[in-house]
């Protein structure tokens, strides 16, 4: 990360955070250390989950609101007006979310948002279909891949940090590979991929991102969304979540009596419980993460400090978690639907319920 003006004017107000907050922190990360460790190597350890957390939430406590507060709010209109969302009015409701994102395009060009203005026309491509669309802001979007409405496996992909409409390029194509792993491994098949982006992301950088704030707000959006994807596609279709990195904390706050067959963990910093069992789901439970996942070195810790959770536990992919855990390959931590990889095929196996062919690590 590059240093700036906010890291200079933060100094003072970070070094006084980070003195008052590691005493309070101490002491309940430490409780996590395992008891056959040497007491001066919990010392070691403790300090260096500390220093980790506290970093990334002063840095982002201190830097991302001032970085933050020099983009202007991006004019769009109000969502479009849908039907209850069935098999039947899917075309009226794609329909109407294409034409408020060409309204969103015009919008943000006559505001000079020109980046925006592009995204914004692109998913008002007649041949693109969404379920929802929401151009104020960082935006949100949930786009089908594939015949919905007839579909008996459906995958819901939930992005992590710094996922908006100004990168949902990405995130889309993450769909996209998905897609065309099922159709290649399963071509008979009936199935489709949706991308949702139906809730407001952190930043990567950013004591939120630290903080199961946003995952919280997410999960009853999630859950309805859910709720409703069943009246499309039918109550005995097999739905799988596949959250990737925060995504997970959402997925996580979400999973509690979700009617979904599978979720699949990867790239996680841990999901906000201490087991699969947790989670409270019938679900089947998996995690996966690539051995060059920056994530790996994320302290799996929470704690308490001043009043906010901080962390979100047990690391997924770890016996105590209890999921079941599949092979990733040597990805890094945007890289599990790259073509190719052990990763994408394992969660098209996933999906297609093939769980037998899926390869373990």
């Amino acid at each position: 990360m590059r240093a700036g003006t906010g890291l200079d004017t933060g100094t003072a107000l970070g070094t006084e955070v980070a003195e008052a907050a590691t005493a309070e922190l101490g002491a309940e990360v430490a409780g996590a250390a395992e008891v056959a460790v040497p007491r001066a190597s919990r010392r070691r350890r403790t300090g260096r989950w500390r220093r980790a957390l506290l970093a990334a939430f002063v840095t982002g406590a201190v830097v991302i609101p001032l970085s933050a507060a020099a983009r202007p709010e991006i004019p769009a209109p109000v969502p479009a007006a849908l039907p209850p969302l069935t098999a039947g009015t899917l075309d009226e409701v794609y329909a109407a979310n294409r034409a408020n994102a060409a309204e969103a395009a015009r919008m943000a060009g006559a505001d000079g948002d020109d980046r925006r203005a592009a995204a914004d026309r692109g998913m008002a491509d007649p041949d693109r279909d969404f379920l929802a669309f929401d151009g104020r802001g960082s935006g949100q979007a949930t786009e089908v891949f594939g015949d919905l409405a007839h579909a008996d496996r459906v995958a819901v992909l939930v992005p992590g940090s710094d996922t908006t409409l100004d990168t949902y390029d990405r995130f889309r194509a993450t769909a996209l590979n998905l897609r065309r792993q099922l159709t290649r491994d399963a071509p008979n098949s009936r199935t489709a991929v949706v991308s949702w982006l139906g809730y407001d992301t952190p930043r990567t950088v950013s004591g939120t991102v630290l903080t199961p704030t946003r995952a919280d707000q997410a999960a009853p959006h999630l859950r309805e969304f859910i709720r409703q994807l069943h009246t499309v596609t039918g109550r005995e279709a097999h739905l799988t979540l596949v959250c990737h990195s925060y995504g997970t904390v959402v997925c996580g706050r979400s999973a509690p009596g979700l009617a979904v067959s599978d979720i699949a963990l990867i790239g996680s910093p841990g999901t906000g419980v201490d087991s699969a069992a947790g989670l409270r789901t019938p679900a089947r439970v998996w995690a996966a993460r690539g051995a060059d996942d920056w994530v790996g070195g994320v302290p799996h810790v929470s704690a308490d400090l001043f009043g906010t959770t901080i962390g979100f536990g047990t690391d997924p992919v770890s016996p105590a978690f209890g999921a079941q855990v599949f092979a990733a390959g040597d990805v890094g931590h945007s890289d599990y639907f790259t073509p190719g990889t052990a990763s994408l095929a394992n969660l098209a196996r996933i999906v297609l319920g093939e769980t037998s062919e899926v390869t373990h690590a």
